[in-house]
Parts: structure tokens; C-alpha cells; sequence
């Protein structure tokens, strides 16, 4: 029997662990392992709505363990430290816990096939201060970090002369932009449950970009509408501003500014963990991705594969396949065709990238952005509640994915109760 092996229960890499646990496992053609360091699974778009309190994790996470037993495949626990191509294994760190006791030795996992789909983590680029007074939002864990500082600031103000909470958000792509939104829109909240001292304008926020516009890579009709809705919540918007520190203190900036701040957020770019760019002879770019060929494998390994944002994948056209959920999405789905194919003995098939457009939430207020496709010559600008309902539906899609339709159902249902049964905001 096969040994299947994916690292990384992302969006792409848990939705094509569900796939093949539901075609091969199910029938005991394969054994499928998913290893991640993460109990839980939250789809990644999501984390500025934690960060902001708008969302609880601990309602919308999905466990892998009880998604694994319901889908016909094993999860393995921990975080990959190394790969050794000649024995096909991979070895996972011990699991320690916060007191610094183990609770699971080192150990190997077998594979004959190897998917990575590790997603990707912040870029800091080496600037100064940036690890040590900076928050990233790469995990549920940093988003639950950040609410935290939040309410303890809400908490603070109007005592021991704290007039104000002012956050600095740098690098103005979707989770930049997004944060900038849901904040406004959880201040709203918080001043209903027992903070009637707040005010709007207790709330400042700076959204830092070192280039001359938001949303660097949508169209400038779009980057230019998310910039004036911003402008309207009160967002101090600055564009071609770069960051050359970070301290206690805020911010400085490439001119000598200080930009004062009792909060920051890094969200300036992306790299894949630093430890893929000496994986096992695997030829890497510059921000550590794996690279492949159109079918998805690795090019010095035809039984490793990459997906999602680890990988980084040229199109026919020029560039390369942009780090987004859809394409994840489209990987995992191809991978899982591809994989099929090899057990089958048939060939594989070459990954095509379809750009179905971008959309960007701006909390309650909002949403922007393009679609693409058949129907449109191009694209076209959409905004307001119909943005807003395609938006909530690539979240749908990849519910779809994982549980199916009838569940996805459910779940849509039970949150809508949950919208009269909980608080708006999450208070702890």
C-alpha cells in the first residue's frame, strides 16, 4: 500500500488530504498522513477577524484529528524538522510543551509520495526591531496575541493618562487592508459590552506602505476605491513610506519620521519557513519556495510535490502563480488528479492557473474587488453587498471542500443562530 504524505494542513493541504482520504483511504488503496504542528486548522483569510475579536476560533477551527477520522486519514502531530530523499522519510521535531516537558519523542514518517503544502510565513527582510516589537499574523496563535494587547488597551484608557490605542499596520496588501477595516468595526462593538467610555476617536490607525499604492497587486480602480473607504473609517492611509526600525516606541521611517505605536503588525510579505531553503538538495528561490514543475512536482524529485504558498510555480504567460487561497485551492485539487494518475499508471497532467479575480473585506462596511472569468470580457469591478456575498462564498467553497454540502449546511446555519446566541465581539 502507498504511503501518501502531506506536510501542512492549510487550506490547500487539508482539502487535498480530505480528497484523497475519501477516494484512496476509505477503500484502504493508500495510506494518507497529514502532519502539522497545529492541533486545529482555521482557513488563513480569517485570522484579521480573530486578530480583531470578530471571529472565534475556537468555534470556526476545524480539528484535524476528528476531520482525519471522519475522512479516512491519519494525523501526526508536530513539526517537520528535516528530509532524507534517499530513505524517503521525514523526520518531526519532539512535541514539548509550554513547561518544557516532552510529550512525544522525534520521530520518522515514511512516505513513497511527498506533498508539501506548508503555506508561508511573514517577510520581516531583516528589518531592525521588527522580531522583537512586531506581530505577525501567521497563526491563530499571533491573531489571539494581538486581541489580547487590544483589549487590555481598551481596558487601559482613561487610566494612567492613556487617551488613546494607536496601531500600525505595515504593508498594505489584503491582510494589511482588511485589519485596518475590522478594527473601526470591532471598536463599534466593544463600546456595547461595559466600555461605554470609548469613543471613536480613541482609536488611530496607520496603515504603512513603502509603495505608492494599497493593494499593490489588484488593479489601481480597485486599489483606489479601498483607499477612500478608508479614508472615510478614519485610517491614517500613507503610501510610499518605509520602515527602517521598529522600537517601543512605534516606527521610524526611511525620512527620520517616528510613528508613535502602542501596537504593530508586520504584514509586509511573505517567505516560505527559512528552513526549506536547504531541504534535502531541493532547489529553492530567494524566499525559500520550493520550485516545481507545471505538474506540480519538484524539479529534482518526481515523488515530492508542492503546493499553495511553498511553492513556486511559473506561468506560461511570465511570473509566477501568485500566493493566494485560490490558487492553493486549484493546486491541491490538480496534486490530487496527479497522484491518482501515478497510482494508475496514467499521465499527469500540467497545472493551469485561473485567475478567478480578488476581493477584499472591509469588515461590516465594505468589500471591493475584481471577478474574472467567461462571462466577462476581462474583469469587473464589483463592490458592495454583492462583493460582500461572493467574498463569503470562496469561504463557503472551501467549507465545500472539507465537509461537503450538506454540512457546509449546517454550519452556515448554526452560525447564524450563533450571530443572536453569542456576543458580537469576542470579550477574552
Amino acid at each position: 500500500m502507498k504511503k501518501i504524505v502531506i506536510v501542512g494542513g492549510g487550506a490547500g493541504g487539508l482539502e487535498l488530504a480530505t480528497k484523497l482520504g475519501n477516494k484512496l483511504g476509505r477503500k484502504q488503496k493508500a495510506h494518507i498522513t497529514l502532519v502539522d504542528k497545529n492541533s486545529t486548522h482555521l482557513w488563513k483569510p480569517l485570522l484579521h477577524e480573530v486578530a480583531a475579536g470578530s471571529l472565534d476560533d475556537g468555534i470556526d477551527a476545524v480539528s484535524y484529528r476528528a476531520h482525519a477520522t471522519n475522512h479516512h486519514f491519519n494525523f501526526k502531530l508536530g513539526a517537520m524538522r528535516n528530509l532524507d530523499r534517499v530513505k524517503k522519510t521525514i523526520s518531526i521535531d519532539p512535541l514539548i510543551d509550554e513547561e518544557g516537558t516532552m510529550i512525544l519523542p522525534a520521530s520518522e514518517v515514511e512516505y513513497d509520495i511527498l506533498v508539501m503544502a506548508l503555506g508561508s510565513v511573514s517577510n520581516d527582510f531583516n528589518t531592525k526591531g521588527v522580531r522583537e516589537h512586531c506581530i505577525f499574523l501567521d497563526s491563530p496563535q499571533q491573531a489571539k496575541k494581538f486581541h489580547h494587547r487590544m483589549l487590555n488597551k481598551y481596558l487601559q484608557l482613561g487610566v494612567e493618562e492613556t487617551k488613546s490605542v494607536n496601531v500600525s499596520i505595515i504593508g498594505a496588501g489584503a491582510t494589511g487592508v482588511e485589519l485596518s477595516a475590522e478594527l473601526y468595526n470591532s471598536l463599534k462593538q466593544v463600546s456595547s459590552y461595559g466600555f461605554s467610555h470609548i469613543k471613536s476617536t480613541d482609536l488611530h490607525v496607520s496603515l504603512i506602505e513603502a509603495g505608492d499604492s494599497i493593494l499593490p497587486a489588484l488593479p489601481k480602480r480597485i486599489s483606489a476605491s479601498a483607499h477612500q473607504e478608508l479614508l472615510k473609517l478614519g485610517v491614517d492611509v500613507r503610501i510610499n513610506t518605509m520602515v527602517t526600525e521598529a522600537n517601543s516606541e512605534g516606527l521610524l521611517t526611511k525620512s527620520g519620521e517616528l510613528i508613535k505605536a502602542d501596537l504593530i503588525v508586520w504584514a509586509a510579505g511573505i517567505k516560505a519557513p527559512d528552513y526549506m531553503k536547504s531541504l534535502a538538495g531541493l532547489e529553492t528561490n530567494r524566499i525559500n519556495q520550493l520550485i516545481v514543475k507545471q505538474t506540480l512536482q519538484t524539479t529534482l524529485d518526481k515523488d515530492i510535490y508542492a503546493i499553495g504558498d511553498c511553492a513556486s510555480c511559473a506561468l506560461p504567460s511570465g511570473g509566477f502563480v501568485p500566493p493566494r487561497a485560490q490558487s492553493a485551492h486549484q493546486m491541491a485539487s490538480l496534486v490530487g488528479k496527479n497522484i491518482l494518475a501515478t497510482l494508475n499508471n496514467k499521465p499527469l497532467v500540467d497545472y493551469k492557473y485561473t485567475d478567478y479575480g480578488s476581493l477584499v473585506s472591509l469588515s461590516n462596511y465594505s468589500t471591493v474587488g475584481s471577478l474574472m472569468g467567461n462571462l466577462m470580457k476581462g474583469s469587473m469591478m464589483i463592490e458592495g453587498r454583492l462583493a460582500r456575498v461572493v467574498y463569503i462564498s470562496l469561504y463557503r467553497m472551501h467549507q465545500v471542500a472539507l465537509h461537503g454540502y450538506i454540512r457546509t449546511g449546517l454550519m452556515t446555519l448554526v452560525e447564524r443562530i450563533n450571530r443572536v446566541l453569542r456576543p458580537r465581539l469576542k470579550l477574552h
